[in-house]
């Protein structure tokens, strides 16, 4: 049932709504799950799915305990799925058009204060290569407030230690984002000591590697995160992405304009960067409300 269109369908994500392999890999796996169930109560036709069918299978998620972040994306998918399939003419009617997912509060990102910034980036010491390289990521995760797939796949060429930037080449867009002077000189010192040592194959251009010279993965630096957090005793449950919301809410609070925060995070909508204006706000009042006396 729909299988397919699934080469088709993982093409159209790609290269038409220019999703990530991490968001195509989702929506396949929502979209076949959903099938299965579909199949296991009798409709084993793709153009038999009907809005009753959608609206039983969202209910059965709820049966099953799942999140309202999970049944949000799974509405997601399926949306994104059946659109494709109208678009391909498979189907006339796209059964999804009018289902709508849970109402849910957004969640308000956690950020580290520079309290905690500071014992973080501290954690990595020594002039071992590990210690270098680690120092200049963390550096450069806060300095710049890219994603840590971002991180992963930058290049040799998108660095420029003479000025103090690098160059991002998202999947939706490109930008260039300035570095803080410590940032620039641990990653220099990395640059110029720890990855040619690190690196022995000429033809390798990642900027940053494992220990055996391999490109770095995303579960390798978040290993590394968790690792340096434990050390500093933050008690905070830190992830990459951690740093990324404390680097826009520290040039926030510090008087950056939302404008130039949303480019340089690469955000397409400034609805996006919104949510750090939000936080902010929420902070001020909460501190408002204990600490002003005529506010209990």
């Amino acid at each position: 049932m729909g299988n397919d269109c699934f080469e088709l369908f993982k093409d159209y994500l790609s290269k038409t709504k220019h999703c990530s392999k991490n968001t195509i890999d989702a929506y396949v796996r929502d979209i076949k799950q959903f099938i299965a169930y579909c199949s296991q109560n009798g409709v084993s036709d793709i153009e038999a799915v009907k809005e009753s069918n959608i609206k039983a299978y969202i209910e059965f998620l709820s049966f099953l305990g799942k999140s309202d972040a999970t049944t949000t994306r799974t509405i997601a998918s399926l949306h994104t799925y059946f659109n494709f399939l109208k678009i391909q003419g498979i189907i006339d009617i796209d059964p999804t058009k009018s289902i709508r997912g849970p109402k849910t509060a957004r969640k308000m990102p956690d950020v580290l204060d520079s309290k905690e910034i500071n014992l973080l980036l501290e954690q990595p010491k020594g002039s071992d290569y590990k210690s270098i390289r680690d120092k200049a990521m963390l550096e450069v995760l806060y300095a710049t407030g890219i994603k840590v797939s971002e991180l992963i796949a930058l290049t040799v060429n998108d660095v420029n230690l003479q000025i103090g930037i690098i160059h991002i080449h998202s999947e939706k867009s490109e930008r260039i984002v300035p570095m803080y002077p410590a940032a620039n000189k641990h990653l220099s010192e990395y640059c110029n000591i720890a990855r040619p040592a690190l690196v022995q194959n000429s033809d390798e251009d990642c900027l940053f590697t494992n220990m055996n010279g391999q490109p770095m993965t995303r579960q390798g630096f978040w290993k590394i995160i968790k690792h340096y957090a434990e050390k500093a005793g933050i008690k905070k449950d830190i992830t990459p992405h951690t740093l990324r919301h404390s680097f826009a809410t520290h040039l926030l609070e510090n008087g950056a304009q939302l404008k130039d925060i949303k480019d340089m995070l690469g955000h397409s909508d400034i609805s996006s960067t919104q949510i750090y204006a939000q936080l902010i706000k929420s902070k001020y009042v909460q501190s408002y409300t204990k600490f002003h006396p005529l506010a209990k």
